[in-house]
């Protein structure tokens, strides 16, 4: 079986599709899985600019590194680099729906319900918040990711 090859998606890639990428690369490590990760967003505004501040403190207290991490837009060859492009809002999905090709690989969907988490659907952007919510994220990443690996080792 192939590597899957995963893409999280946000608005800026700055705050929420960093961090989940940033949580699955060192749960999936831990768990022994080869899978192919991928942040971006679907604006262009932060290209090449770092993780939030606040994110990146967030996760670091929680023992994920984002420093490495440098924003990117999205662009139409993810549609075929990826198996899954997994929205972190409903919004991006659309985006992501209406920028797909007929005939890409790459099939679209909201990350949170993908990833088995039933309890809220668009992954709630904290950039206009205080740090409280960038904290809720972290531990709301922590169980989309867990539903994430339950799902890839049940393929």
């Amino acid at each position: 079986m192939s590597t899957p090859r995963i893409l999280f998606v946000c608005l800026g890639n700055i705050c929420r599709s960093p961090l989940v990428e940033g949580v699955a690369r060192k749960r999936c490590a831990e768990a022994g899985l080869s899978v192919a990760l991928a942040s971006c967003g679907t604006g262009g505004w932060h290209a090449g600019n770092g993780a939030d501040p606040r994110m990146r403190a967030a996760a670091r207290a929680a023992g994920f590194d984002l420093e490495n991490h440098r924003a990117r837009q999205l662009q139409s060859a993810d549609f075929d680099r990826h198996d899954w492009l997994l929205a972190m809002d409903s919004d991006n999905l659309l985006e992501l729906n209406r920028l797909a090709r007929p005939g890409a690989a790459g099939q679209a969907a909201l990350f949170l319900p993908w990833a088995g988490v039933t309890s809220v659907q668009d992954f709630p952007d904290p950039y206009y918040g205080e740090a409280e919510g960038f904290r809720q994220c972290v531990d709301l990443a922590e169980r989309g990711v867990a539903g994430l690996i339950e799902r890839l080792r049940q393929r």
